[in-house]
């Protein structure tokens, strides 16, 4: 099997079961993000816990095997990080999707699958399908921690 047949194997397994699926109630942050152009749609629900890390992170939505894979995905990585922490995969997961820099998931067993991610480069018009939920959790982090 081929390392590019693995990674669709891990998108596929995502999109077919999603990880944290579901509404959070009660939540801290609530925000809604969507891609007008596909019509993927998604609610991220976060809740932190007293040292201001994810203690839990569920979301909703619909579209495309690769946003909802990728939104899954996001929620595995975060979960019990910081505000620090969570900037920085966001970081990286972006310029790895739109600057081609280099895969920098690979080294890191909480993060190596969002590797399989890579991928979607070869297709620019699905960058923005991988990017959703990323885009999304910015925003809720921010209007946590930065209160705009």
């Amino acid at each position: 099997m081929s390392l590019d047949d693995l990674y669709r194997e891990v998108i596929l397994d995502h999109f077919e079961h999603p990880r944290n699926r579901g509404k959070l109630e009660p939540h801290d942050v609530y925000e809604h993000g969507s891609n007008p152009l596909c019509g993927d749609k998604l609610d991220l629900y976060l809740n932190f816990d007293q040292q201001g890390k994810i203690k839990d992170v569920k979301f909703e939505g619909s579209g495309c095997s690769i946003s909802q894979s990728s939104i899954s995905m996001l929620t595995e990585a975060i979960q019990g990080k910081s505000y620090d922490e969570i900037k920085k995969i966001i970081t990286n997961f972006k310029e790895m999707m739109l600057e081609n820099k280099p895969n920098p998931f690979t080294e890191d067993e909480d993060l190596e699958e969002l590797a399989s991610l890579e991928g979607v480069k070869k297709y620019p018009v699905r960058v923005k399908c991988a990017l959703l939920g990323w885009t999304t959790l910015d925003e809720a982090i921010d209007k946590k921690f930065i209160k705009k």
